[in-house]
């Protein structure tokens, strides 16, 4: 193969790969004054269509250099279309003595994404899927949290 094939095959392959969509799902939601009361509990709706793909949901947080622990707890319930509320407590690891803080950082900001769910999951029904999140340490306010979210990955088969 000659090295102009080469490059056109490339070229090609990177076409293909650049227009293919990812099936992702992210919504944020501010902590007011990066100070997270536990009265406030972010809320997070999103419509689900697709009942025969398999998805991966995580929790997103987003904290600067000054949060004080190198965890959180928080208490995460979902309801699914046509289904009673759930309720998960998910211990969400943000640092360690070895590496420091283990989200990707941007000057003092890091964000963490942390998969709760063991397994992919199929959603049985359509319609809106509803998550709240509260956080659960024993500092209320929780200071130097920026904010938190859900975002919810199509499985590629």
């Amino acid at each position: 193969m000659s090295i102009v094939s080469r490059i056109l095959l490339v070229l090609l392959l990177l076409q293909v790969y650049a227009c293919t969509t990812v099936d992702v799902f992210e919504k944020n939601v501010t902590i007011p004054d990066k100070s997270w009361e536990r009265s406030f509990k972010p809320s997070v709706d999103f419509s689900i269509q697709d009942t025969l793909s398999l998805y991966n949901i995580y929790v997103t947080l987003r904290h600067t250099h000054a949060y004080s622990y190198n965890n959180i707890w928080l208490n995460l319930s979902y309801q699914l279309p046509g289904d009673s509320v759930k309720q998960q407590r998910v211990d969400i690891l943000l640092a360690d003595n070895q590496k420091g803080w283990l989200g990707t950082g941007m000057d003092d900001i890091y964000t963490t994404w942390h998969q709760v769910n063991a397994q992919p999951v199929q959603f049985k029904k359509s319609g809106i899927v509803n998550f709240t999140i509260e956080q659960l340490m024993r500092d209320n306010p929780l200071k130097n949290v920026i904010n938190a979210g859900i975002r919810v990955e199509k499985v590629n088969r």
